[in-house]
């Protein structure tokens, strides 16, 4: 009897419980109605952390009704101009996301007889579904207020609502335009402001697994060259080389990833590789001569092969006349050849060899002047850094000097030349 009474006893404390929780639940909803939200917060709350209705969809949902319907408020405050809160309208709109999709996965799970009723499903997809463009805004609010992780969040919200499991054919319920695929790299762009690199990185990973839709804010290879960045602030070269890799064969056009991997190759020594790529991307782009030619031409220079490397200078400045990089590199490759011939004769008693050696050398430093001096002119009429303008100027100095010395008069021109290095 007392066994019975006992067992009687805690069936009705269990009832009873229940019964108190799903009053906390109307009254939250009441709560919710009087627009009173500290006190449906504080009921939803105890409701969602109770075992007995932790687990219940309409804790949830309601929970979500909630943040839904401060952002409803403050958004009907703005569209009659009564001055409403951004900060707290978006925050009402973030606030509601979370709950309304844990609302949909519990309503989701079978009951006792293996049966899905999921009597939120409709009401939250529809919500979400009108709520879907105002999380731009509230990231573009975030972003105004220097909030780089939260604009991130709000831009990733408007990204994943299209995948939702609630949207069968997303494709029909939403516009899955330029807009859409730029707002990822929106969401990709402030979460690496706010120096979140891992979170950065798997958005990239997500963004070019999805398919990719031409706008006008970026382009598919930029998502690949952030990825490469990103592995760069991670430290993690392997990945960053791997991403190169890939980013070459994808984009063979692009100005990122070919000159990224050929300074990766020349960082190592791996010159045969450094020409071969370059090569690639000389025949992919043939209207970067001026850059990729001039790389390789001083690839060649290193090895000794001056004159493979002047026919690659001569192509840059084919191409482009004003090219400056060809022009210098073309005028320190005469430079270096003529030195090395100078250098070769103080060893030579043969006077005759001497005399001939001379004769190239002059021939040399007289061939580097026209490149040297039309770069000189260059920079400065771009109004070129001093450090620039010094280096060139140091450079038609010595050739100069030492056509000078060899029986060619350029005191005049060397005169002028130390006049504007302060030299005089």
């Amino acid at each position: 009897m007392r066994k019975i009474l006992f067992l009687t006893i805690i069936t009705f404390i269990s009832a009873g419980s229940l019964l108190a929780q799903k009053s906390a639940l109307r009254d939250s909803k009441r709560s919710l109605g009087r627009d009173d939200f500290n006190e449906a917060r504080t009921l939803i709350q105890q409701a969602a952390q109770n075992p007995e209705t932790s687990n219940d969809p309409e804790t949830w949902k309601i929970m979500g009704d909630i943040g839904n319907k401060v952002f409803d408020n403050e958004r009907t405050k703005a569209m009659l101009g009564q001055g409403a809160n951004d900060k707290v309208m978006y925050d009402g709109l973030m606030e509601s996301y979370a709950p309304y999709l844990k609302a949909d996965s519990l309503a989701q799970l079978p009951d006792e007889k293996g049966r899905v009723r999921n009597r939120v499903r409709g009401d939250i997809a529809s919500i979400l579904q009108a709520n879907h463009p105002f999380y731009i805004n509230g990231g573009v609010y975030y972003n105004d207020q220097g909030n780089y992780s939260k604009a991130a969040d709000f831009f990733e919200v408007y990204w994943n609502i299209p995948t939702l499991p609630l949207f069968e054919k997303p494709e029909s319920t939403f516009s899955l335009d330029s807009t859409y695929q730029t707002i990822k790299y929106y969401a990709i762009i402030t979460a690496i402001q706010a120096e979140q690199h891992e979170r950065a990185l798997a958005m990239l990973k997500r963004a070019t697994s999805e398919p990719f839709i031409e706008n006008s804010s970026y382009q598919e290879s930029d998502l690949y060259e952030l990825m490469a960045s990103e592995y760069i602030n991670l430290g993690d070269s392997a990945k960053y080389l791997e991403t190169l890799y890939v980013g070459a064969e994808k984009f063979p056009k692009s100005k990122y990833f070919i000159p990224n991997l050929v300074n990766v190759f020349i960082r190592d020594g791996q010159t045969d590789k450094a020409i071969e790529y370059l090569e690639q991307a000389i025949a992919n782009d043939p209207s970067n001569a001026c850059d990729l030619n001039s790389v390789k031409g001083a690839l060649l220079a290193e090895r000794g092969d001056y004159e493979g490397a002047e026919a690659e200078y001569n192509k840059a400045l084919s191409q482009d006349p004003n090219c400056e990089r060809a022009l210098e590199a073309l005028a320190v490759n005469y430079i270096l050849q003529a030195q090395n011939i100078k250098e070769a004769s103080i060893q030579i008693t043969d006077r005759q060899q001497q005399v001939a050696n001379d004769e190239k050398a002059v021939k040399l430093y007289q061939a580097s002047l026209v490149p040297l001096e039309k770069y000189a002119e260059l920079l400065k009429s771009r109004n070129a850094n001093e450090s620039e303008k010094q280096s060139a100027l140091l450079k038609l100095r010595n050739v100069y000097y030492n056509l000078s010395n060899m029986g060619i008069d350029k005191s005049k021109e060397m005169e002028a030349v130390e006049k504007e290095l302060n030299l005089n």
